[in-house]
């Protein structure tokens, strides 16, 4: 394995491999926070439509 680091300079490794997975959260997260369902900020949006439905029960 030490071979392996004898080809890579170990600096320059780390640094891009911790920027791609920043980078990489990044992106899930905004991905995540676009849905309805996975929203955390702003919640589940409710629509008009469907909170101004009434239940009419039969007599």
């Amino acid at each position: 394995m030490h071979k392996v680091w004898l080809l890579f300079d170990p600096r320059r490794t780390l640094v891009a491999l911790f920027t791609f997975l920043f980078i990489l959260a990044l992106l899930i997260h905004f991905i995540l926070l676009s849905t309805d369902r996975f929203n955390w900020l702003e919640g589940p949006k409710t629509t008009k439509a469907a909170s101004n439905i009434t239940l009419v029960l039969p007599t």
